[in-house]
């Protein structure tokens, strides 16, 4: 079908209705309506998305959802249904949470739709005619005028208008696109006689062809470049998963290997072999870990969000502490996008740094403000200025010399980027001038004469233009945007371009800087002490962006300057062993696909990317990075839908503080993580002593008491520890690899054969002590009617008490992983004794408050194992505290110095 040909825009106007089967006169209405059944609406379509409940699905067969499942259903068997339905109801919010973080993608692509309008004038039946928009297809002539939104790719057949291409190239200066602009372009969007779907018409007026419409648009390319690319799971969401896999392989290991072992070599009870299988599964199964891990991050959001950044998916806290690499945008971001000049010359006299007032200006610096004035479409208003960053900083610095006005504007030769000039013709007075500003190189090259310091012109000379282009270059090498300015009286309306911009008369240059925003700098320096590298990736100019970078310091030598023609002609290895090099790098001048391959190609090398956006074009390449990053005041609709986190400040440094409290996030889920581990040991050994003892000992520990410690006790600290202060020298770490684990060996042996087993030897021997004192032999029986069921109600309570204990000591040591507690404060984290206090109330409502007590099977201990108690979590956190004094002699004999000196630090 013609619908699917490829048509090349850029061929000559012949070849290009011939290939549309079109005419200038525009379509009839059944060719239009054929054509729009062959083409289809002039719409961006969705790609067919997973349906809700395949979603939903997904979700509830996660491990740690197939673990919770299998709590449940064992609650059910212990006939404790209320808890039974909350684990079912934990497994429904953290899946329905999920679920709804699928639809980001499509949520991007209806904001794409937002940038489509919804009526256009075409040329249909030889009349003029208001058309919805979505039914323009290709061969329509449209009408393009000021203040229009486009509404698909157009190729101009007569006139010209300024357009806005911000959306799909990042570029802030207006572009000239017009129907004489003849020649190939690098690219579609360069090309001088093409306008694109979902941009804007700034001013003037021209007829246009169309000759892509909906998906075939450079709009729809990226809205399907966006769909393309879906949600990866976070480095957090990969570990838990394996880890929760693990924990079922423990959980499920030791019951098949225990379950023989007690019923065929210790002769127990098919009955109380099931029971011991049972317990043995719940007390490995973590139960509140996947909720604490969801209000932590949630926890993290909150906190990011008073920083300035907001995150739109929970598992994005986590990955922000891991970033290796921030790709960055330049204005705006690390600039403040405010143009300020800074530097003057005009006629022979060079004032730099330009005085605030300027001291009786001379002729020359006047003529120069005046056509800095008179040659600009910007506006100064009270409330905010109107116009280009660049040409409303000429204003200003115009009002600083004479107040703009004085001319009248009578026509305009629009800026053309091949030419880098832009002329206005404006009467003064009674004369008519031609104003011109532009590259100092191209408005050299056209000038004949230069303005002196009284205000009259002589010839240029060779040896004044050397002397202007080396100050022209002087100021380059410091950073900044450099434009000349030029006049010539004209004796009538000028012709064509040519003949007007000529034998000018050169009035001088003047310099301007987009000054870094104040806290950039020691951010990138963080960055740098952090290990995190900054790759530059913008849509300006090289040597700006090489300049910007230097002064911020985010290069430090000579960096490698790629444009995005440059990367178009490298292959994806190419390109992944340019960066594996870890050289000093700067994207300029970069499309859609660019920055796409940018991520792509850090992602491979293994590092975990954060980039920045704020066009439209910049949503593919937001949703490929790890962490995308949306401009909150200047970005788009779409890449805030397709982004991870939105700065609500466009601030590079609030990136930087979101990667500083990712790490913290990062480190509390540990904390946290090792707490809730710690406490699987003095779980599972009552019931391995069960069964070894093939019965002759009582099971010290229920099942109901395991889930009231694992789904009651345990929460609120373990939430307290993702609230910890960092601990010092955070930032100064490197950032860790894709591959590690957040559950290492390390932590394991620290939670399970440490921690644990010091809690297990005390919870047992409150246990016996309790047992013992009230006459209990082995053997001997202690279920419901006899005399020692009252004792072994007590002794099970003494277990689950001595638990919760132990639980309070090992919340003290998991506040950190090396340094002394004193290096945090003890008291510090305000929310954890408030979470021990109700651990503790919890606890003594299950043991004193009826009907609890004969649920749970509790009994108040005696007074003296009451007092026992007391002892327990200071063994706990001494035995660690300890044993973190010994790593830090070990691995580094000044620790204990340095330390030392940050605790006094803190206190």
């Amino acid at each position: 079908m013609r619908g699917e040909q490829a048509v090349d825009p850029q061929s000559p106007l012949p070849d290009l209705l011939h290939r549309l089967d079109a005419s200038e006169h525009g379509l009839t209405t059944d060719q239009a309506r054929q054509r729009l059944a062959e083409y289809g609406r002039n719409e961006l379509r969705r790609t067919r998305r997973r349906s809700w409940w395949r979603e939903l699905g997904r979700q509830l067969i996660h491990p740690l959802a197939l673990l919770l499942w299998v709590a449940a259903i064992l609650a059910w068997v212990a006939g404790t249904a209320v808890l039974g339905a909350a684990i079912l109801a934990v497994i429904a919010v953290n899946a329905v949470f999920a679920s709804v973080q699928e639809r980001q993608a499509e949520r991007a692509v209806e904001a794409l739709t937002r940038y489509l309008p919804q009526q256009a004038r075409a040329l249909r039946d030889g009349n003029w005619q208001e058309v919805p928009a979505g039914e323009l297809v290709p061969g329509d002539v449209i009408a393009i005028g000021e203040g229009d939104r486009i509404s698909a790719d157009a190729r101009l057949l007569d006139g010209g208008v300024e357009v806005d291409l911000s959306a799909l190239t990042g570029e802030s200066q207006p572009a000239y696109r017009s129907a004489d602009a003849t020649g190939p372009a690098e690219s579609l969007t360069e090309a001088g006689n093409l306008v694109f779907s979902g941009t804007s018409c700034l001013s003037d007026e021209a007829r246009g062809m169309i000759y892509a419409t909906g998906m075939r648009t450079e709009l729809g390319r990226i809205a399907a470049l966006s769909q393309r690319v879906g949600r990866e799971e976070s480095p957090l969401e990969r570990q838990v998963r394996r880890v929760a896999w693990l924990i079922a392989a423990v959980a499920i290991g030791a019951g098949v290997v225990f379950f023989p072992i007690g019923v065929l070599a210790a002769g127990m009870p098919i009955s109380d072999a099931f029971t011991f299988a049972i317990g043995l599964l719940v007390a490995n199964v973590p139960e509140g870990l996947l909720p604490t891990i969801t209000l932590a991050l949630a926890v993290g959001v909150r906190g990011l969000a008073r920083l300035g950044a907001v995150i739109k998916r929970l598992s994005a806290v986590e990955t922000l502490g891991s970033t290796t690499v921030i790709c960055t945008d330049k204005t705006g971001t690390i600039t403040e996008n405010r143009m300020r000049v800074t530097a003057v010359r005009a006629a022979d006299e060079l004032l730099d740094p330009l005085p605030d007032p300027v001291p009786s200006p001379g002729p020359a610096l006047s003529a120069l403000a005046a056509t800095a004035a008179a040659c600009n479409n910007a506006e100064l208003r009270p409330d905010a200025d109107v116009g280009d960053p660049t040409e409303t900083a000429l204003l200003h610095f115009a009002a600083m010399i004479r107040q703009p006005g004085g001319s009248r504007r009578q026509s305009q030769f629009h800026f053309d980027p091949r030419l880098r000039l832009m002329s206005t013709v404006d009467a003064v007075g009674a004369d008519l001038w031609l104003h011109t500003k532009g590259a100092p190189e191209e408005v050299l090259r056209r000038c004949t004469r230069i303005i002196g310091a009284d205000g009259d012109d002589r010839s240029l000379t060779e040896q004044a233009r050397a002397e202007l282009a080396e100050a022209v270059t002087g100021q380059a090498r410091q950073g900044r945007r450099v434009l000349a300015l030029a006049r010539r009286r004209l004796t009538g309306p000028p012709g064509d371009r040519d003949t007007a911009e000529r034998e000018l008369t050169f009035l001088g240059f003047v310099a301007m800087v987009d000054p870094p925003r104040a806290a950039v700098p020691d951010a990138v320096a963080k960055c740098h002490t952090a290990g995190i590298r900054i790759i530059m990736v913008t849509g300006d100019h090289g040597l700006t962006a090489t300049a910007v970078a230097r002064q911020v310091g985010i290069t430090r030598g000579d960096p490698t300057v790629l444009t995005g023609a440059d990367l178009d002609r490298m292959t994806p290895q190419a390109l992944r062993d340019l960066l594996a090099e870890q050289r000093e790098v700067i994207f300029a001048r970069v499309s859609p696909e660019a920055k796409l391959h940018i991520a792509e190609a850090l992602r491979a090398d293994g590092q975990i990317v954060a980039m920045t956006g704020d066009g439209v074009n910049d949503a593919p390449a937001l949703r490929r990075a790890d962490i995308g990053v949306a401009m909150g005041r200047s970005g788009t609709d779409v890449t805030r839908e397709a982004a991870t986190m939105v700065l609500t400040d466009d601030n590079f440094a609030t990136i930087v503080a979101a990667v500083g409290a990712g790490r913290r996030v990062y480190a509390n889920v540990r904390k946290f993580i090792l707490y809730i581990l710690a406490h699987t040991t003095p779980e599972v050994v009552p019931f391995l002593i069960f069964a070894l003892s093939a019965g002759a000992v009582p099971l010290p520990l229920t099942v109901l008491q395991i889930l009231a410690i694992d789904l009651g006790t345990e929460t609120l600290p373990a939430l307290a520890l993702g609230r910890e202060p960092a601990e010092p020298g955070l930032m100064n770490r490197p950032p860790r690899r894709r591959t590690e684990r957040v559950i290492d060996r390390r932590m394991l042996l620290r939670a399970w054969a440490f921690l644990g087993l010091v809690s297990a030897v005390l919870v047992m021997a409150g246990f016996f002590a309790v047992l013992l004192a009230g006459g209990w032999t082995p053997g001997a029986p202690t279920g419901p009617g006899t005399a020692l069921h009252e004792t072994y109600l007590q002794a099970t309570t003494m277990t689950f008490l001595g638990i919760v204990a132990c639980q309070i000591g090992t919340a003290f040591a998991a506040r950190t992983e090396r340094a002394p507690l004193r290096a945090v404060g003890v008291f510090s984290n305000r929310l954890l004794l408030w979470g021990i206090a109700f651990e503790l109330a919890v606890a003594a409502v299950i043991v004193a408050l009826p009907p609890l007590p004969e649920v749970f099977g509790t009994r108040p201990p005696p007074p003296p194992a009451l007092a026992l108690l007391l002892v327990f979590p200071v063994v706990v956190w001494g035995a660690d505290e300890l044993r973190r004094r010994l790593i830090r002699g070990r691995t580094h004999p000044a620790a204990g110095q340095s330390i030392g000196r940050a605790a006094r630090g803190t206190t």
